[in-house]
């Protein structure tokens, strides 16, 4: 106990960062987490590269590379990485643990509210004006991101190449990504300056906390070592498996927390690109296969996610929510929902901890290869037109009613009905955008007047 003390202690004083200081700003992040993955990266980006400089831009683009390149939320999956750079483990589990927590309560509150009385009422009206904060939100994240990363014409040629490719045909996030990495690595190699990484930065700014910390000699804990991922990898494949296995083996496979458990689990491998990717095909395995919830309850439950802090993925603790509700056997529904719910939560983050707990190490001694570095910033620019792809899908489906599928000549896409306009949302929508981006209003003040705003529509009948 002694030795990881002085491990932790040692920690805080090559960076100056305790661990109650980093607890509250990881809260801090965890309570401002809208957005999607757009919102949430930005949310990160502006509290520790620009405000804390906790992190260089090279190094926090670096891990959100990664992050990208996995199964599960990225954003979240990103914080654990900080969180493990600075604290070790504990600072990862931290970290990762406050970014879903937030998320865990809202959603379960909601579920209890809509299970109870079928609809939200005041909480709709929130939700409202919510949305469309978020929505100015989400620009300025594609503002900020893009700033960064699109430092030439061929990083603005790659975001602009993803962007068309997995917004009109549907293409898949894994194909752009991997194929954004061959071009960076090969334009690195044959020594193209475009290719270059992202410098620590200048402009003045005294090294980040983490980077110095691993300036000169790297810490025990960032050091690759396999019989350390050994250990990690037996460790959180225990946590996950363990539970569904006992399930499985003392429910039997029909029950429906086993197939929660089960379901779940697969999902946890399958979710690269984010919710977004994965979501079409949870719907309508919860919806046509197992009966958990009506296409319309999906909707909602998305909804929800949207407009609460956390992963958009959350929206798997509703569907496995209502699944247990309605299925509950000799529990209360309550009961039953809530354990479903947070079982569903739980086969879902706890492969998050294990990729990045047994990646990073190996992840970070890679650092300094110029080919992977070029093959990163590639995936970066890329990724920037990922972003961008799900700002708009975020936007449409805030600002109009409607859409409608277009599905021919290779296109795949979804068209807004002109005629389904939602003028209030639109107008919200500007009134944050400017309140943002015109007048500097903090995150906090913009969400806040956005909700009252919704609830002052309602009132008057508006909405």
């Amino acid at each position: 106990m002694d030795a990881t003390t002085n491990k932790t202690a040692e920690a805080d004083a090559d960076h100056g960062i305790s661990f109650r200081e980093a607890f509250q700003v990881w809260l801090r992040v965890a309570l401002l987490s809208f957005g999607g993955p757009a919102g949430q990266i930005a949310v990160m980006h502006r509290i520790l590269v620009d405000e804390k400089n906790w992190i260089s831009e090279s190094r926090f683009l670096h891990a959100l590379n990664y992050c990208m390149l996995l199964p599960g939320p990225e954003a979240q999956q990103l914080a654990t990485y900080i969180g493990w750079l600075l604290h070790r483990t504990a600072g990862g589990i931290m970290a990762g643990g406050l970014f879903i927590l937030p998320g865990i309560i809202a959603i379960m509150g909601l579920s209890y509210i809509y299970a109870a009385y079928g609809n939200v009422g005041f909480v709709e009206a929130l939700f409202f004006g919510l949305k469309a904060a978020v929505l100015a939100i989400v620009i300025q994240a594609v503002v900020r991101v893009g700033k960064r990363a699109l430092r030439n014409r061929i990083m603005i040629a790659l975001a602009a190449a993803a962007f068309i490719g997995i917004f009109f045909f549907n293409v898949p996030f894994p194909i752009i990504i991997v194929s954004a990495g061959v071009i960076g690595y090969l334009g690195a190699k044959s020594g193209r300056s475009e290719f270059a990484a992202v410098g620590h930065g200048g402009n003045g700014k005294k090294a980040a906390a983490v980077d110095s910390m691993l300036s000169d000699e790297l810490p025990d804990h960032v050091r690759p070592s396999v019989p350390r991922a050994l250990r990690v990898s037996a460790v959180w494949l225990l946590l996950w498996l363990v539970p569904v296995g006992a399930l499985l083996i003392g429910l039997g496979q029909a029950n429906v927390f086993s197939q929660i458990a089960l379901f779940f689990s697969k999902m946890a491998l399958v979710t690269f690109g984010g919710a977004y990717a994965v979501l079409a095909y949870v719907a309508q395995q919860a919806v046509e296969h197992y009966h958990w919830v009506h296409p319309r309850e999906m909707l909602d439950g998305l909804g929800m996610a949207e407009t609460t802090p956390g992963p958009l993925i959350m929206v798997l603790q509703f569907v496995g929510f209502m699944a247990a509700f309605r299925d509950p056997g000799q529990l209360s529904p309550m009961l039953a929902g809530t354990l479903g719910g947070l079982l569903a939560t739980w086969v879902t983050f706890t492969p998050c901890f294990l990729w990045i707990f047994l990646g990073a190490p190996f992840i970070e001694t890679l650092r300094g290869n110029k080919g992977l570095a070029g093959a990163l910033t590639a995936i970066t620019a890329a990724v920037v037109g990922v972003i961008l792809n799900l700002s708009i899908w975020f936007a449409l489906h805030t600002v109009f009613r409607e859409t409608t599928p277009v599905r021919s000549a290779g296109l795949s896409f979804d068209m807004p009905v002109l005629s389904s306009i939602d003028f209030p949302a639109l107008v919200l929508a500007v009134a944050a955008a400017t309140a943002i981006f015109r007048f500097n209003l903090g995150m906090l003040t913009v969400l806040g007047g956005s909700c009252a705003a919704g609830v002052a529509l309602r009132a008057a009948g508006i909405i």
